[in-house]
């Protein structure tokens, strides 16, 4: 099962997660050649994150799926 855990330091109160999620599940079904039945995606806001020595607004994601994830996949 592919799961893609994503965390921002965005508040994402108002946001509309659900089609976020809903796009975001579509996105990785058809990337990895599986169903949108077997897609994970979590979804944090307001996660503490600095890059480049910053907290301008930024996200974070990682992928992990037993099975489905290989150098093709890793280009796309």
């Amino acid at each position: 099962m592919p799961c893609l855990n994503l965390s921002t330091n965005v508040n994402l109160d108002g946001v509309d997660t659900v089609s976020i999620m809903s796009e975001v599940t579509s996105t990785v079904a058809k990337i990895m050649g599986k169903p949108e039945s077997y897609v994970m995606v979590l979804l944090k806001g307001s996660v503490p994150i600095s890059y480049g020595g910053t907290v301008e607004p930024a996200a974070y994601g990682e992928l992990s799926s037993i099975g489905g994830l290989n150098p093709d996949v890793n280009r796309k």
